[in-house]
């Protein structure tokens, strides 16, 4: 009784340090606005102007490349760090060896790791079009003239509301894609739902005409809803966006799923509900469109049939 009683606890213990050391991967989040912080904040060694102010004023109306350069290179960096976050996180490295549930009963897709990014990144409708539409709405005078304006730092009441409404928009666009024509949902969006059990690598993988209008045409809508934003908060923006739209298509379970879902905020769990069944939870970062238009539903709702509990 007494040995049992020790293995309870040990077993307990155990337990409660892999919950606070998968919690540590958290910690990708501001890593996310890496750019954007070490480039304005008092505390860093470095900032914008220590390139030439030729390469970002914009007094004379003409956009400079450097902050198309600097906006790309803040997603490319947090890239960076969620890739290596979640290797660890999904092979256990940062739960003692315990493997993160997975969301689907039927258990995560096999694949190798390595082939996952390289699909992931090689994706002409992801990063290709998405560069893309950034180089032309910038170098071309596109964006509002906020978003060529390098003074102070991330404005975040600026990201959220960005973050939001692009959300919004995107979550209008879904739901067309799904419902206008069948001809266009076939050469839009149906690529993409043939990943009814999908992986984090999944997220960008679709058409070209599926980016243009649920990503593309929000982006731009947004912006131009959005007009106060400067450079640092459009980084900002863009790398939350980019790799909280990778993060819901995990496989596996965040360890933060249970606090995002508490706020309304996409999980992999719900962002899966409409991989499995196509006419649920068409949000992404947030569900709160769903919610207020009666197409969001839990994951537990499918729990053992499709879903593992608690996801």
């Amino acid at each position: 009784s007494l040995s049992l009683s020790l293995l309870n606890m040990q077993l307990e213990k155990a337990s409660f340090e892999s919950v606070i050391l998968s919690w540590t991967g958290a910690i990708v989040w501001p890593l996310f606005l890496t750019v954007p912080l070490v480039l304005t904040s008092g505390l860093s060694p470095i900032s914008y102007e220590i390139f030439p102010a030729a390469w970002y004023d914009y007094s004379d109306g003409q956009p400079k490349p450097l902050g198309l350069s600097l906006g790309i290179l803040a997603v490319l960096v947090g890239q960076i760090f969620l890739l290596p976050y979640f290797y660890l996180h999904k092979n256990g490295y940062l739960s003692l060896g315990v493997i993160p549930k997975s969301i689907q009963s039927k258990g995560p897709p096999e694949y190798q790791f390595g082939e996952g990014v390289a699909t992931h990144l090689s994706q002409p409708e992801g990063f290709v079009l998405l560069g893309g539409y950034l180089c032309l709405t910038w170098m071309f005078n596109l964006m509002p003239p906020s978003y060529y304006n390098f003074q102070g730092a991330i404005q975040f009441k600026e990201t959220f509301l960005s973050l939001v409404i692009q959300d919004g928009i995107q979550y209008t666009m879904h739901r067309l894609e799904h419902c206008v024509s069948p001809e266009f949902y076939k050469i839009s969006h149906k690529p993409h739902h043939k990943f009814t059990n999908p992986r984090l690598f999944d997220a960008f993988n679709g058409s070209l005409a599926d980016t243009f209008c649920m990503i593309l045409i929000p982006l731009y809508v947004t912006a131009n809803l959005v007009r106060t934003c400067n450079v640092w908060s459009y980084m900002a923006f863009g790398s939350l966006y980019a790799n909280w739209l990778t993060l819901i298509h995990s496989e596996h379970v965040l360890p933060w799923d249970g606090v995002f879902r508490f706020w309304g905020m996409g999980t992999p769990g719900d962002h899966h509900v409409h991989h499995k069944f196509f006419k649920f939870n068409y949000g992404h970062l947030f569900m709160w469109f769903d919610q207020l238009c009666g197409t969001y539903r839990n994951p537990k709702e499918f729990s053992k049939r499709a879903f593992n509990e608690n996801v």
